[in-house]
């Protein structure tokens, strides 16, 4: 089993920052695709950023120059720096673990609440 457990959401002032931290642990053999999706209420989760095995980082357009992902792979950890935080940022944060190209595994999500 693969459990990822997320930490650092929370509610923030626009303009204010956060960092999301996910730390994969149990049966992990080797370097994995990770990646953060987030869901309003009442929309579809969708691709916040992602980085793969060799470091390689893509984002959706909607964070970025804001947003930047990062991993440390001796830890089987990513995480997300949130800088210049809008109230369209309002969401549950969900910290995806690609296992293997056919199994992915997500975390418990995390909310994420920017007020005016």
């Amino acid at each position: 089993q693969v459990q990822l457990v997320e930490s650092g959401g929370g509610l923030v002032q626009a303009g204010g920052s956060l960092r999301l931290s996910c730390a994969a642990s149990g049966s992990i053999f080797s370097v994995n695709n990770m990646g953060w999706y987030r869901q309003a209420p009442g929309k579809q989760r969708e691709l916040v950023a992602t980085i793969n095995n060799y470091g390689s980082t893509n984002y959706a357009d909607s964070v970025k120059g804001r947003f930047t992902i990062s991993r440390d792979n001796a830890k089987n950890t990513v995480y997300l720096q949130m800088n210049s935080l809008k109230v369209e940022d309002t969401a549950v944060y969900y910290c995806r673990l690609e296992y293997s190209t056919l199994v992915n595994y997500w975390g418990q999500g995390t909310q994420v609440t920017v007020s005016s």
